[in-house]
């Protein structure tokens, strides 16, 4: 009873209630779940939640309120010090190890990403400025790389985590650019070549590490958060030296506002393994003897909108996928889709756009608009 009235007392701080009436409050069916939690934070959270043990109408709005109110502060289990410790002492992004991520999670079936995701197939954040649903806001978002790289008809572009090809067919589409994409997931190259069929397009099943070739732009549109601080230095030299002396290279990925090794322990043993979120100084402080920085820009409040449009279209199409997928596989992914909404929602996660180029502009560089 008293890690019961522990739990209720913390969450009471952001305004949540143990068996509440509101759509943000928990709904416990299994007790022993208290322990747990205080045990393993969110790893025995996710897992209680993944049996049944409890639920919630509005997941995206419970987790925003936990956050904003900072109460993972006051938890720090002792079980999940090995999974901190791991960060710290070991490359877990190793050109060995970087191959998991695809198997474990971008291979798990074109049928879900493709009830999921745009028509596109962008598995990356929308941008809505001005996007009134989420295929305009993957199409903006593209438009908006595109122009931010300053393409012209006959470039060779270098996409680093290239997915199923989103960005490179519409940049060959509307830009008429030639294009290498790099992934990790065998199954991305598959569907990929099948979408982008006929035009000037290579999928390559290739660690970054290992591409040196010279590409008049180079950009990577949500690989980054796969790359690992013991990594970022050589990401970058990567970048560097593909990159021509006049071009730019555009990096869009999540980030976090602290600097926090690994990643959290739920997200890592069932969505993303060996994932590790940036802050800005990481990425400064690998690109900087390398680059010039043009333009930051931030856009991570768009993630919480493009999230839970991705969550309304995996609701939609569960009747078709729960054919290959369980009951617990639905409830892990309403979990990842709708905590990482919260998370952005509370502003704890943040989308950033870097552009660089190898030595400064020498006419300066402006953020383009869209029309």
């Amino acid at each position: 009873m008293k890690t019961e009235a522990y739990i209720a007392q913390l969450l009471q701080q952001a305004d949540v209630q143990l068996n509440g009436s509101r759509p943000w409050d928990l709904q416990v069916h299994n007790t022993a779940m208290y322990a747990d939690v205080l045990a393993r934070g969110n790893l025995g959270l996710g897992e209680a939640y993944m049996r049944g043990d409890w639920d919630c109408e509005q997941l995206d709005v419970l987790f925003q309120r936990i956050l904003r109110a900072s109460l993972g502060e006051h938890i720090r289990p002792l079980k999940l010090l090995w999974h901190h410790l791991k960060a710290r002492i070991l490359n877990l992004q190793s050109s060995r190890r970087a191959w998991q991520v695809g198997q474990h999670h971008y291979d798990l079936g074109n049928d879900l990403y493709r009830a999921m995701l745009d028509e596109r197939m962008v598995y990356t954040c929308g941008y809505w400025q001005r996007a009134q649903d989420l295929d305009a806001a993957q199409r903006d978002k593209l438009e908006l790389v595109c122009r931010k790289l300053q393409l012209k008809p006959g470039m060779r572009v270098l996409d680093i985590g290239c997915g199923w090809g989103s960005f490179m067919k519409y940049a060959a589409e509307n830009y008429g650019v030639r294009c290498v994409g790099l992934t990790v997931s065998k199954a991305q190259v598959e569907l990929g070549q099948q979408l982008c069929e006929g035009l000037p397009i290579e999928f390559r099943l290739q660690d970054y590490r290992d591409i040196n070739e010279p590409f008049d732009a180079v950009v990577s549109i949500g690989m980054f958060e796969h790359v690992g601080q013991k990594n970022y230095a050589t990401f970058m030299r990567v970048a560097q030296r593909c990159l021509a002396d006049e071009g730019l290279f555009l990096l869009h990925t999540i980030g976090r506002n602290r600097d926090v090794r690994g990643t959290d322990p739920w997200i890592n043993r069932y969505i993303f393994p060996n994932g590790e979120l940036p802050c800005l100084s990481h990425i400064d402080d690998a690109s900087r003897e390398l680059f010039c920085t043009e333009d930051i820009h931030n856009f991570g409040a768009d993630y919480d909108t493009t999230l839970m449009a991705w969550c309304a279209n995996f609701e939609q199409h569960w009747p078709e996928l729960q054919k290959h997928y369980n009951e617990t596989f639905y409830r892990m992914w309403r979990y990842y889709l709708l905590s990482c909404a919260g998370a952005f929602r509370a502003r704890d996660l943040q989308v950033w756009q870097w552009v660089f180029s190898k030595h400064g502009l020498s006419h300066g560089y402006e953020r383009p608009q869209l029309d």
